[in-house]
């Protein structure tokens, strides 16, 4: 017994003298965690410098565009072909995808040789093996009659400018095929397959082997946005934000980036980790100087990197008594599976002698246990310095989302991962150690690169199919500059019919007299009270005017809410409560006893018999109350005033907010004769001439119209632009059939507009996994400020993301692009149609002044025009493209509701003295 512990003791003492040996001699191949992770911060640097337009070309990691830009969701089906060359078979495949609930795929493959005169002979030949093979596959299996989408998997370095075209930039992995490289591979593949006439296939991508790794695992699980391979050769792809990827148009969405990271190094930026014998076996390789990260971790090297350190070892009288054998100095001679032989846990010693003997070595017990060690070190950093490499992807997905901590799955797939006994651990250990808030689930790719090759011709299958009903969705929101004329004449045609008397009774344009004869011109002064009602808050403002070189307008105001319950009450109430809001604020300001002129913005249709008299038309965004329409609202002021008998105010003029915009911006420039609300409601005023308007005694000088144009359409004449949403939101609103206009362009309505196509693309299976969400339902939900905060220029698509969790709306990415693009296409319409009604005005103001060319101001206000990244400028480049001569200038009005109705009420009183005196 005494003696077995002995020997046990001894060969424990042995086998730690052997690996010392081995350490010290191996010393630079050990790499410390600080080592690794200043590799991971000089790969991401290089991930940055490839992802540049400027920097790329002189960039070793390359950070090729794939064209990939979606992952499975499980909605793919269909019957696909794929075919893989790349590896040291070629194999032909047929997936079957069904769309069953259950994302279940069936796989039958065929596998041919790849002799080395077809891949070391000339590209026409290559190009009609693949063929060849192809159709030998095809009719194996009984599928001549049937036209099939293909997917290929070529694994080599490409430039791809789409998703079905690929410029080959270099050979790797013993290819050596001449007058391939620089042109594209699907043509010559095209070419090749043109010349047998019984075989009809589209080539529909074209999928580096990496990139079909992670497509396989992502058809399994969702979280799969990282591809690895790590075999004969290694490679690895992620999904990148489109706005960093400086080599492909547009910002939207992401896209996966093959980083072709086994020339990482090429430019020395590894020198200082690369050992004597990375360099011999470098001058030794096909490929001298390239791909020198490939050539330190892929299986295709490592046997002959332990060949190298063996043979020198062996010549130092280190190893085997200093005899070399012939198998030492044969190039290749040791391979892969030699070293995961050697390395296996309880074999390996035992592996590691029978090989040693095979190759005429004779060890001894320290030869074998020193070589197993060799072994050991040269996988195990392999092993550290892939890990490194993926921790830095691994940080840039992370920082990419914003994510203090990160749950993510890496497909993975390649001969070295899967069959050396030691590696996968080694490999998750470190990287779950360099990054420790990324919790990493490593998932190995069944067949990924040819199922991977079929899932992304699935994926762009599914795409294509998509965005036909997308497009067929939004179609009818693209309005022509052809249809846009249209509406510009018919709403000029409602224009004219409204000032004109016969016609005015039945106009949808009402055209409403405003009694409001001039702008300011810089005399008024005095102080004012204005009253603001227009939504769901009213306000109350004391305005002091002064004229004079210190010209200025000091404005004081307290805001009150309008509950649900009067809005929607009785006509006394609503007054009542209004006439309460105004005691308080007379209170706060200390003024209770005076009798100062009124200005009362009221932002709903009045036809006016005077400036102090308004008869209400009908309630608009929102408002019900009973007993108002058909009535005075001044008289209802005044009469809630009497009825609380605490103080008393002089009502000079009934305004709507459009004029009062006009008015506060006509105080700044002269030129402003129009006014424009573009925010929950829409509407326009202009100064007209008196000869004009037929509904108002006089013909001499000017008088403000309330277009009140949000009525246009209401007679049908606009229905031809209608779409199936736009009745939809109509009918579920408080007026259906009136205000059609507004409902096409003002706030109040665009956001609900949005959710009905949502809906209507979540039923067709588009949006959200076609699950229709409880809030997605609720009309009201989706409100115009978040159309404005969707289509931010400076919002990445994961806030979109946000924004829509917010509204309890789960989405993907591709969800989040698609629900970007709806907003986008609601409001470019929204604007394209208001600045058509814009420029009926603008033409009809030049010609009543009979001028060639029209200079112009318009005075606008309103959430839409101000907040919205688009609106202002789609508005501004309508009117100018449909009155090309009219130079119309836009001037945001400052407090048109308030200001502007103190100044109505200022240059009312002016006139007033002018006309006493």
């Amino acid at each position: 017994m005494f003696a077995v512990h002995l020997l046990a003791f001894h060969f424990t003492k042995l086998k730690e003298d052997q690996i010392k040996k081995v350490d010290r001699y191996l010393y630079h191949m050990r790499l410390s965690d600080d080592v690794l992770l200043d590799v991971m911060a000089r790969f991401q640097a290089e991930m940055v410098k490839g992802l540049g337009r400027d920097t790329n070309p002189t960039a070793t990691v390359k950070m090729l565009p794939s064209f990939v830009r979606s992952l499975p969701d499980g909605s793919e089906k269909g019957d696909f072909l794929a075919v893989d060359l790349g590896g040291s078979q070629f194999r032909a495949h047929r997936v079957k995808v069904f769309d069953d609930g259950k994302q279940s795929s069936q796989l039958e493959s065929k596998f041919y040789p790849t002799p080395k005169e077809v891949i070391q002979g000339n590209g026409a030949e290559l190009f009609d093996y693949v063929a060849d093979c192809l159709l030998d596959f095809i009719e194996t299996k009984n599928l001549k009659h049937k036209k099939l989408p293909l997917g290929f998997t070529f694994s080599f370095p490409c430039k791809q400018t789409k998703l079905e075209e690929g410029v080959l930039l270099a050979w790797t992995k013993h290819f050596k095929v001449r007058g391939v490289q620089e042109t594209d591979v699907v043509s010559s593949l095209h070419k090749a397959l043109q010349k047998h006439k019984d075989i009809d296939v589209d080539v529909l991508a074209l999928v580096n082997d990496t990139v079909g790794t992670m497509m396989t695992c992502g058809y399994d699980d969702p979280r799969c946005e990282v591809g690895l391979i790590i075999g004969t050769g290694t490679n690895a792809c992620y999904m990148e934000e489109m706005r960093h990827i400086d080599l492909v148009e547009g910002d939207e969405g992401r896209m996966c980036i093959n980083t072709e990271w086994g020339a990482f190094g090429d430019d020395g930026a590894l020198d200082d980790l690369r050992t004597e014998f990375d360099r011999e076996l470098d001058l030794g390789s096909l490929n001298p100087g390239k791909q020198l990260f490939e050539k330190m971790i892929s299986s295709l090297y490592l046997g002959e990197l332990v060949r190298l350190i063996l043979l020198k070892m062996t010549k130092e009288g280190l190893l085997f008594n200093g005899k070399v054998s012939t198998a030492l100095l044969t190039k290749g001679k040791i391979e892969m599976k030699h070293v995961s032989a050697m390395e296996k846990y309880k074999e390996g010693l035992s592996n590691t002698r029978e090989i040693l003997t095979e190759l005429n070595l004779f060890p001894s017990e320290e030869d074998c246990i020193a070589v197993q060690h060799v072994c050991t070190i040269v996988s195990f950093r392999s092993a550290n310095l892939c890990a490194a490499a993926l921790a830095a992807i691994l940080t840039r997905l992370r920082e990419n989302k914003k994510l203090l901590r990160m749950r993510t799955t890496v497909g993975i797939d390649g001969g070295l991962y899967k069959t050396h006994p030691q590696y996968a651990k080694r490999l998750h250990k470190v990287v779950r150690r360099l990054v420790p808030n990324c919790d990493v689930r490593f998932l190995l790719s069944v067949s990924g690169s040819g199922k991977g090759a079929a899932m992304v011709t699935a994926v762009a299958y599914r795409l294509a199919a998509q965005r036909k009903q997308i497009d067929a969705a939004l179609a009818p929101f693209l309005l022509s500059l052809e249809t846009l004329r249209e509406v510009k004449n018919k709403m000029r045609t409602e224009l004219e019919y409204g000032l004109k008397r016969e016609t005015q009774a039945s106009a949808t344009v009402k055209m409403l007299p405003t009694y409001v004869c001039g702008t300011p011109d810089g005399t008024e002064k005095g102080k004012f009270l204005a009253l603001d009602l227009g939504g769901t808050n009213f306000r109350v403002l004391l305005v002091k005017i002064r004229s004079g070189r210190r010209r200025s307008v000091q404005m004081y105001n307290k805001i009150f809410a309008i509950p649900l319950e009067i809005m929607q009450g009785t006509g006394e109430e609503l007054f009542d409560h209004i006439v309460q809001c105004i005691a308080d604020f007379l209170e706060y300001m200390g003024i209770k006893g005076a009798r100062l002129p009124l200005g009362f913005t009221f932002s709903f249709p009045c036809r006016q018999a005077s400036i102090d008299k308004g008869t209400l038309v009908g309630w608009t965004k929102g408002f019900k109350a009973t007993d108002c329409e058909g009535e005075d609202v001044v008289d209802m002021l005044r009469e809630a005033i009497r009825r609380r008998n605490e103080f008393d105010l002089d009502i000079v003029a009934v305004v709507n907010d459009t004029v009062g915009t006009m008015m506060t911006c006509g105080y700044e420039d002269p030129n402003c004769e129009i006014g424009l609300i573009a925010g929950t409601g829409s509407n326009v005023c202009y100064m007209e001439d008196m000869k004009n308007i037929e509904i108002v005694e006089g013909n001499e000088g000017k008088m403000c119209i309330n277009t009140e144009w949000g009525g246009f359409g209401d007679n049908g004449c606009i229905d031809n632009i209608r779409t199936k949403y736009d009745i939809e939101v109509d009918e579920g609103s408080l007026n259906p059939g009136k205000q059609r206009y507004e409902k096409m362009t003002s706030g109040m309505y665009l956001g609900e507009i949005v959710r009905q196509i949502l809906i209507d693309l979540t039923k067709q299976g588009l949006l959200f996994r076609g699950q229709i969400s409880e809030s997605l339902r609720k009309r009201g939900i989706f409100e115009t400020k978040f159309l404005s905060q969707i289509e931010s220029d400076r919002l990445a698509l994961l806030q979109v993301r946000r924004i829509l969790q917010q509204l309890g709306l789960d989405s993907t990415c591709d969800d989040s692009i698609i629900v970007k693009e709806v907003c986008g296409a609601v409001s470019k319409r929204a604007a394209q149609l208001c600045g058509a009604g814009l420029a009926a005005i603008v033409e009809k103001k030049r010609e009543n002044r009979g001028v060639e060319h029209l200079q112009i101001t318009v005075g606008v206000d309103g959430t839409l025009y101000k907040l919205h990244p688009h609106f202002s400028r789609v508005l501004r480049e309508t009117v100018k493209e449909l009155a090309p001569q009219c130079d119309v200038t836009f001037m945001l009005s400052e407090d048109g509701s308030g200001k502007g109705a103190a100044l109505i009420t200022a240059v009312a009183k002016r006139l007033h003295n002018v006309g006493q005196k």
